[in-house]
């Protein structure tokens, strides 16, 4: 154990005499008033206080944080005096500063369900904390792709409280990502990531905000390549089997022609996706991705194209000088 400073035990004896000894000294003496011995111990206490919090060093900083809390409990109902403000506020950026190492040091360690423990603890005291949010928004994300899906469900919701508080433009710092549009990229994939099996509809919308956001995601094959699925097993899949119970075996209708091109139109889309997640998979390491992928988009651009190939080189060369669909 490292042995205290001088100046340490020294602070150490203020807040014990000021808390314990204070008045038994004082009756020795000729003894204040009551209200006089409050306002000396009131004083002393707000001066170990401020002299401890000058002092940028770890454990002395927690012990001014302890003495402020002594202080709150015992004079903060007065809300106007000028002291009272100053313990307030360092109290609760001590609070928060140790939240955040808190939960900072669960997510480190990986342990994503002590992540989420503790933050749901501090979200019951600030709801709308950006930081916290998106850190619980990374841990459930990675638990998801090891594989464990358990903590899915939780984080979707996290991860839109995140994004809605950078809709509504309540974030000035975009904490813990490089920033706001890195942060939009991020928290869109991950719903996109959480919700692409039990609800690929809206886990394409997600996809599309990630990869319009101004962030690496703009240019990650993976993003595109979700994005296309998700557009098959959602809307395409519902599209099809509606149009299929309604024009099945009837004759050609405007109805049916309106539907049929909305069907083509959600599959133009689905190709686009595929074919950017082709066209950016540029290095070696994506190169075993990329022949995946284009083998999945060859055999749907035949199935839409009479099985001819014709057009899709072209269509994979020049997709990225196009906006999306």
């Amino acid at each position: 154990m490292r042995l205290p400073t001088r100046f340490f035990l020294i602070a150490i004896a203020s807040v014990l005499l000021v808390l314990v000894l204070a008045p038994a000294i004082s009756a020795q003496r000729n003894p204040p008033m009551p209200s006089q011995q409050s306002d000396v111990q009131k004083d002393d206490l707000y001066a170990t206080f401020s002299e401890l919090k000058r002092v940028p060093v770890g454990e002395k900083q927690k012990l001014a944080y302890e003495a402020g809390k002594e202080y709150l409990r015992r004079y903060g109902a007065d809300s106007s005096d000028p002291d009272v403000k100053v313990v307030r506020k360092f109290v609760g950026e001590y609070e928060a500063v140790k939240a955040a190492f808190a939960i900072d040091t669960a997510y480190g360690a990986k342990n994503h369900a002590k992540t989420l423990e503790i933050g749901r603890v501090l979200l019951q005291k600030q709801p709308e904390n950006f930081y916290v949010l998106s850190v619980m928004a990374q841990a459930g994300y990675e638990s998801s792709i090891t594989g464990d899906a358990s903590l899915n469900s939780e984080t979707v919701g996290y991860a839109k409280r995140a994004i809605q508080l950078l809709n509504d433009g309540k974030v000035t710092k975009a904490d813990p990502f490089k920033n706001s549009d890195f942060a939009r990229g991020f928290l869109n994939f991950a719903v996109g990531h959480l919700l692409k099996d039990q609800s690929p509809v809206e886990a394409a919308d997600a996809f599309l905000k990630a990869v319009q956001s101004d962030s690496p995601y703009r240019t990650e094959p993976l993003a595109y390549h979700r994005l296309g699925a998700a557009i098959l097993k959602g809307e395409f899949a519902q599209l099809s089997a509606e149009y299929n119970a309604k024009y099945g075996a009837r004759q050609s209708s405007p109805q049916q022609k309106a539907m049929f091109d909305q069907i083509n139109h959600v599959i133009e889309r689905a190709i686009d996706a595929y074919a950017r997640a082709v066209a950016l998979s540029t290095t070696p390491q994506q190169q075993e991705a990329k022949n995946k992928i284009l083998a999945q988009l060859t055999a749907l651009y035949k199935s839409f194209h009479g099985d001819s190939e014709a057009g899709l080189i072209e269509l994979i060369a020049g997709v990225l000088a196009k906006p999306l669909p």
